[in-house]
Protein backbone atom coordinates (compact mmCIF):
# COMPACT_ATOMS: atom_id res chain seq x y z
CA UNK A 1 0.00 0.00 0.00
CA UNK A 2 2.71 2.34 0.85
CA UNK A 3 3.99 2.38 -2.63
CA UNK A 4 1.24 3.34 -4.24
CA UNK A 5 0.91 6.17 -1.60
CA UNK A 6 4.27 7.06 -2.45
CA UNK A 7 4.03 6.37 -6.13
CA UNK A 8 5.75 9.52 -8.31
CA UNK A 9 3.41 9.25 -10.94
CA UNK A 10 0.39 9.30 -9.24
CA UNK A 11 1.34 12.26 -6.57
CA UNK A 12 2.22 14.21 -9.51
CA UNK A 13 -1.32 13.51 -11.29
CA UNK A 14 -3.14 13.87 -8.14
CA UNK A 15 -1.50 17.48 -7.35
CA UNK A 16 -1.60 18.55 -11.25
CA UNK A 17 -5.47 17.43 -10.89
CA UNK A 18 -6.34 19.03 -7.72
CA UNK A 19 -4.43 22.26 -8.27
CA UNK A 20 -6.23 22.84 -11.65
CA UNK A 21 -9.94 22.14 -9.83
CA UNK A 22 -8.78 24.39 -7.31
CA UNK A 23 -7.04 27.35 -9.79
CA UNK A 24 -10.27 26.83 -12.31
CA UNK A 25 -12.96 27.85 -9.11
CA UNK A 26 -10.47 30.36 -8.18
CA UNK A 27 -11.34 32.45 -11.73
CA UNK A 28 -14.64 33.20 -11.41
CA UNK A 29 -14.92 34.34 -7.94
CA UNK A 30 -11.67 36.60 -8.21
CA UNK A 31 -13.31 38.46 -11.45
CA UNK A 32 -16.84 38.41 -9.72
CA UNK A 33 -16.28 38.69 -6.22
CA UNK A 34 -19.75 40.24 -5.37
CA UNK A 35 -21.61 37.64 -7.03
CA UNK A 36 -19.68 34.95 -5.00
CA UNK A 37 -20.59 36.99 -2.19
CA UNK A 38 -23.67 36.21 -2.98
CA UNK A 39 -23.38 32.74 -3.79
CA UNK A 40 -21.70 32.91 -0.16
CA UNK A 41 -24.95 33.84 1.55
CA UNK A 42 -26.99 31.03 -0.15
CA UNK A 43 -25.76 28.79 2.35
CA UNK A 44 -26.48 30.74 5.41
CA UNK A 45 -23.49 29.41 7.46
CA UNK A 46 -21.37 32.93 7.30
CA UNK A 47 -22.05 36.21 9.26
CA UNK A 48 -23.31 38.71 6.99
CA UNK A 49 -20.16 40.56 8.17
CA UNK A 50 -17.51 38.50 7.11
CA UNK A 51 -19.23 37.45 3.83
CA UNK A 52 -17.66 40.15 1.81
CA UNK A 53 -14.13 39.61 2.99
CA UNK A 54 -14.49 35.34 2.67
CA UNK A 55 -15.87 36.40 -0.69
CA UNK A 56 -12.61 38.39 -1.39
CA UNK A 57 -9.82 36.52 0.23
CA UNK A 58 -11.06 33.10 -0.34
CA UNK A 59 -10.35 32.98 -4.22
CA UNK A 60 -6.57 34.24 -4.10
CA UNK A 61 -6.09 31.48 -1.26
CA UNK A 62 -7.56 28.81 -3.78
CA UNK A 63 -5.14 30.04 -6.45
CA UNK A 64 -2.19 30.35 -4.40
CA UNK A 65 -2.70 27.10 -3.37
CA UNK A 66 -3.28 25.12 -6.70
CA UNK A 67 -0.33 26.90 -8.08
CA UNK A 68 1.70 26.22 -5.21
CA UNK A 69 0.06 22.52 -5.66
CA UNK A 70 1.23 21.57 -9.12
CA UNK A 71 4.83 23.27 -8.67
CA UNK A 72 5.53 21.95 -4.95
CA UNK A 73 6.00 24.74 -3.61
CA UNK A 74 5.60 24.89 0.73
CA UNK A 75 4.12 21.42 -0.38
CA UNK A 76 3.20 20.00 3.14
CA UNK A 77 1.28 23.63 4.49
CA UNK A 78 -0.36 23.80 0.93
CA UNK A 79 -1.66 20.11 1.04
CA UNK A 80 -2.69 20.77 4.74
CA UNK A 81 -4.48 23.92 3.60
CA UNK A 82 -6.02 22.82 0.47
CA UNK A 83 -6.95 19.89 3.07
CA UNK A 84 -8.85 21.98 5.48
CA UNK A 85 -10.37 24.14 2.59
CA UNK A 86 -11.75 20.72 1.24
CA UNK A 87 -13.64 19.85 4.60
CA UNK A 88 -14.55 23.56 4.85
CA UNK A 89 -16.69 23.07 1.58
CA UNK A 90 -17.91 19.47 2.65
CA UNK A 91 -19.05 20.84 5.76
CA UNK A 92 -20.90 23.76 3.90
CA UNK A 93 -22.70 21.18 1.26
CA UNK A 94 -23.18 18.66 3.97
CA UNK A 95 -24.91 21.12 6.27
CA UNK A 96 -27.05 22.05 2.47
CA UNK A 97 -27.52 18.92 2.22
CA UNK A 98 -29.23 18.30 5.68
CA UNK A 99 -30.79 21.61 5.74
CA UNK A 100 -32.66 20.54 2.22
CA UNK A 101 -31.46 23.66 0.93
CA UNK A 102 -31.55 23.36 -3.11
CA UNK A 103 -28.72 24.80 -3.91
CA UNK A 104 -25.64 24.06 -6.59
CA UNK A 105 -22.14 24.61 -5.16
CA UNK A 106 -20.75 27.73 -6.30
CA UNK A 107 -17.48 25.77 -6.97
CA UNK A 108 -16.91 26.77 -10.53
CA UNK A 109 -20.12 29.34 -10.85
CA UNK A 110 -22.41 31.70 -8.95
CA UNK A 111 -23.81 29.33 -6.08
CA UNK A 112 -27.92 29.91 -6.50
CA UNK A 113 -30.80 28.22 -5.72
CA UNK A 114 -30.75 25.05 -8.17
CA UNK A 115 -33.20 21.82 -8.90
CA UNK A 116 -30.46 19.89 -8.52
CA UNK A 117 -28.81 18.76 -4.98
CA UNK A 118 -25.40 20.02 -3.28
CA UNK A 119 -25.28 15.80 -3.12
CA UNK A 120 -23.72 15.68 -6.27
CA UNK A 121 -21.10 18.13 -5.48
CA UNK A 122 -20.59 16.47 -2.08
CA UNK A 123 -19.74 13.45 -3.69
CA UNK A 124 -17.38 15.54 -5.86
CA UNK A 125 -15.60 16.98 -3.18
CA UNK A 126 -15.35 13.33 -1.87
CA UNK A 127 -12.82 12.49 -4.96
CA UNK A 128 -10.87 15.65 -4.95
CA UNK A 129 -10.23 14.88 -0.89
CA UNK A 130 -9.07 11.44 -1.47
CA UNK A 131 -6.71 12.42 -3.69
CA UNK A 132 -5.58 15.09 -1.55
CA UNK A 133 -5.58 12.87 1.06
CA UNK A 134 -2.85 10.75 -0.79
CA UNK A 135 -0.61 13.86 -1.20
CA UNK A 136 -1.11 14.66 2.43
CA UNK A 137 0.16 10.98 2.79
CA UNK A 138 2.57 10.67 0.15
CA UNK A 139 6.95 10.92 0.87
CA UNK A 140 7.08 11.55 -3.06
CA UNK A 141 9.27 14.82 -3.69
CA UNK A 142 10.16 14.31 -7.12
CA UNK A 143 9.31 17.11 -9.55
CA UNK A 144 8.61 19.68 -6.51
CA UNK A 145 9.98 23.06 -6.05
CA UNK A 146 10.90 22.08 -2.42
CA UNK A 147 12.86 19.46 -2.01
Amino acid sequence: MRRIIDNDFITLIFRVVVGAIFIYASYYKIIEPAVFAKGIWFYHMVPGNLINLLAVFLPWIELVCGVALIIGWQYRGTVILVNLMMIMFMIALGSAVYRGISIDCGCFQAAQASDSSAMNSLLWDVGIITMSIQLCLSKSKKWMLDK
